[in-house]
């Protein structure tokens, strides 16, 4: 089974935990990292915008990663929020095998 993670962003600390726990509790990611308080520049509706945000890194399987990205998408408040899915190559064996055993249907 392939092992994802998932790059992420939210507009505050109070949607990311909201949207760790809800991936969490569902089976749709077995861990959410939240790195609170990066500042983020971007271009957005003709213009350079700056803004602090919260990053997040999602482990899960690409089998749940629909499901999961279709959870974070009516979680966020952002029209296109990042959400970028990186297949893991490699990586520790009962880590992965963790992320596996615990992102299981429920």
């Amino acid at each position: 089974m392939t092992k994802m993670l998932v790059y992420a962003t939210a507009a505050d600390i109070d949607q990311a935990q909201a949207i760790a726990r809800a991936v969490v509790e569902k089976g749709l990611a077995a861990c959410v990292n939240i790195f609170p308080k990066m500042e983020s520049v971007y271009r957005w509706q003709g213009g350079v915008q700056s803004s602090e945000e919260i990053a997040m890194i999602i482990k899960t399987t690409e089998n749940r990663l629909g499901e999961l990205e279709k959870t974070f998408r009516a979680l966020h408040s952002y029209d296109v929020p990042a959400f970028v899915a990186i297949e893991i190559k490699k990586g520790h064996s009962p880590f992965l095998q963790w992320i596996e055993d615990n992102t299981k249907p429920l």
